[in-house]
């Protein structure tokens, strides 16, 4: 063992079995991990006993620990609210850190005869109304131009009445999202009444405000007043369907927030959206650093992110249990001043939010890296269901193909960040035998690719023979890993093998590995990618076995011409590419083939022209 980790192993075996903080620092004194416990003593001392059982970024840590320091508290979730304050105070490297950039926002109302509502990120209008402030941009950009839609106000930049009846209305106007102030048929207190209207919209619960407008439109239905009943009924309806086509409306109408998290080896994203009487009020996402993110990423996270004026809300959902997941539930309650209730959804509309929420997590994560969320998701789950160290960018995979034993050939093919990557796949002819005997054939060829390999490892290749895949996923099932894990070990090349078992119809139904089967239909993304990637290296492989097949096939046709061999059969296809264009060539254009003399042109020529 290290003589550092060593000195700080017996500091931390003399600490006390109780809760309390600890504080790592490295040589130049400046705190970069700040952690609690339990008990001290042996939650300290994991970090600096076997360095196997650790993490690559647990591990990246504690190199940089050169000494720690600790502070006692009466219980662990004491330990817990310490922890979130030096974190806030100190920022050390290898913490989540958040910082409250979040700006505010209102909603501006101009001062003048026909007023206009438009979301603002400051106040730059003496004259004007202010609603707000407000700590979500979003929410307010989304509730004003919903209101602005739900009731047809203008949103143009021409001034009334000074523009009235100059030019003919916008488009907004035609379709039917704007009431046409700029006509001058709208009258002042029409107008007025629309705008008041808007404002409890933005002000007030929704159900109240539908209640509201179905008196006056029934008001208006019992004086006859048809016209202004049905622009009533129209709003009612322009709510209803804002209502119905929006997931972010929920059924139960409370308040909430959403968490969850999506990772690659590089990045994570926590996306966060955030419910308010029913409605989506926010959409926020974090990115950060996976190599600096130590452990119990969601509890540190939450923590933080109700430290920063943040109204917590009556639940928390998230995706995923976590270490001290009741403490942060206690701690969330007493800043609420009541109950705040933490879930984890295991079904119904929690699930589907929480699953709403991932897919946005992963989304943006996507975008980082010029992805789709589809192929980092199925990545990712196939990372976990193969118990891999890291989510497989690179695979190769292999199959056999022959018939009858004859013609063996293979084919390669590599998917690149979940998409075919062409230009690398590869083919191969079975040199080491004839016949049929499709372990040999694997055998041969992995050997031959990896040899390849040793060649080239140190040109650090993107793609090709010089790159070291991430995951190799074989078209057969246990025999064919079994045979090819045997030159992989002799060869020393440690990479993930996996094979792909189909079922009676030739469907994809697991992934086999030396453990046995491990069943992919619970897992949709992996099944897809799994099931694209078998079916592609079976098209692969065959379509290059019956290119093969065939030229052979014409080969042997015109090896029955007599002088003509397997090379000059070679020669002839090579430039005329298929029988039909021998049969049509004259003596003279057969005389152009390498090899082919007068006579030998001459016996072709009649063997296809006098057949009959």
């Amino acid at each position: 063992m290290d003589e550092k980790l060593h000195i700080l192993r017996e500091k931390a075996m003399k600490l006390p079995l109780t809760p309390g903080v600890y504080i790592m620092k490295n040589k130049q004194g400046k705190i970069i991990y700040i952690g609690k416990a339990k008990k001290l003593k042996n939650r300290v001392s994991q970090y600096f006993g076997s360095q196997n059982k650790h993490s690559v970024k647990v591990l990246k840590m504690v190199e940089n620990v050169d000494d720690f320091d600790y502070i006692l508290t009466d219980s662990e979730f004491e330990a817990l609210v310490l922890e979130a304050s030096l974190i806030k105070q100190n920022q050390p490297k290898y913490n989540i850190l958040l910082k409250d950039d979040k700006g505010y926002s209102y909603i501006k109302v101009t001062n003048e005869p026909y007023r206009k509502i438009s979301a603002v990120l400051q106040k730059d209008d003496e004259n004007a109304d202010y609603i707000g402030p407000f700590t979500s941009s979003y929410s307010v950009k989304q509730s004003v131009d919903e209101a602005n839609k739900i009731f047809r106000l203008p949103q143009c930049n021409k001034s009334f009445p000074r523009d009235f009846k100059k030019g003919r209305p916008c488009l907004n106007f035609h379709i039917n999202r704007c009431m046409g102030v700029c006509t001058g048929k709208i009258s002042k207190q029409e107008y007025d009444e629309a705008v008041n209207d808007a404002l409890d919209f933005l002000n007030g619960d929704i159900s109240k405000i539908i209640k509201d407008l179905k008196v006056k439109m029934n008001a208006c239905a019992e004086n006859l007043d048809f016209e202004n009943a049905g622009k009533y009924r129209d709003r009612i309806r322009a709510i209803e369907n804002m209502q119905t086509k929006q997931k972010v409306v929920t059924e139960t109408g409370d308040s909430k927030d959403v968490f969850a998290v999506a990772m690659n080896e590089k990045d994570i994203c926590i996306a966060v959206l955030r419910y308010d009487k029913g409605r989506l009020c926010d959409s926020e996402q974090f990115f950060f650093d996976a190599d600096k993110m130590v452990e119990n990423i969601r509890c540190n996270f939450l923590i933080q992110y109700y430290g920063m004026n943040r109204a917590v809300p009556h639940k928390v959902l998230v995706d995923e249990t976590f270490e001290d997941m009741e403490l942060v539930e206690q701690h969330l309650t007493n800043v609420r001043g009541k109950k705040c209730i933490m879930t984890v959804p295991q079904k119904g509309e929690g699930l589907k939010l929480v699953n709403m929420c991932r897919e946005n997590a992963f989304e943006k994560l996507a975008q980082k890296k010029g992805k789709t969320s589809g192929e980092i998701k199925s990545l990712e789950e196939l990372k976990t269901l193969l118990g891999l160290e890291k989510a497989p960018e690179y695979i190769e995979s292999y199959d056999i193909s022959h018939t009858g034993g004859e013609d063996n050939v293979a084919g390669m093919i590599v998917f690149k960040n979940g998409k075919p990557l062409k230009r690398a796949y590869r083919t191969f002819n079975i040199k080491s035998f004839v016949g049929q005997d499709d372990y040999g054939s694997m055998r041969e060829v992995l050997e031959r690719r990896f040899n390849e390999y040793l060649l080239h490892k140190d040109e650090n290749a993107e793609e090709g023979f010089g790159k070291m895949p991430d995951l190799i996923l074989l078209d057969g099932g246990k025999g064919q890993v079994s045979a090819v894990k045997e030159v992989l070990d002799r060869m020393g090349i440690e990479v993930p093998l996996f094979g792909m078992v189909k079922d009676s119809k030739h469907k994809t139904r697991a992934i086999t590995g030396d453990g046995g089967e491990i069943a992919i239909n619970s897992t949709r993304s992996v099944f897809t990618l799994v099931s694209e990637i078998q079916e592609e290296v079976h098209r692969f492989s065959v379509g290059f076995h019956h290119k093969k097949h065939t030229k052979r096939g014409l080969e042997l046709s015109l090896t029955k011409i007599d002088g003509i061999g397997d090379r000059k059969a070679q020669e002839l296809l090579k430039i005329f590419k298929t029988i039909k264009n021998i049969k049509e060539a004259t003596v003279l254009d057969l005389m152009q083939v390498k090899g082919i003399n007068k006579e030998l042109a001459e016996k072709i020529y009649d063997y296809y022209n006098n057949e009959e």
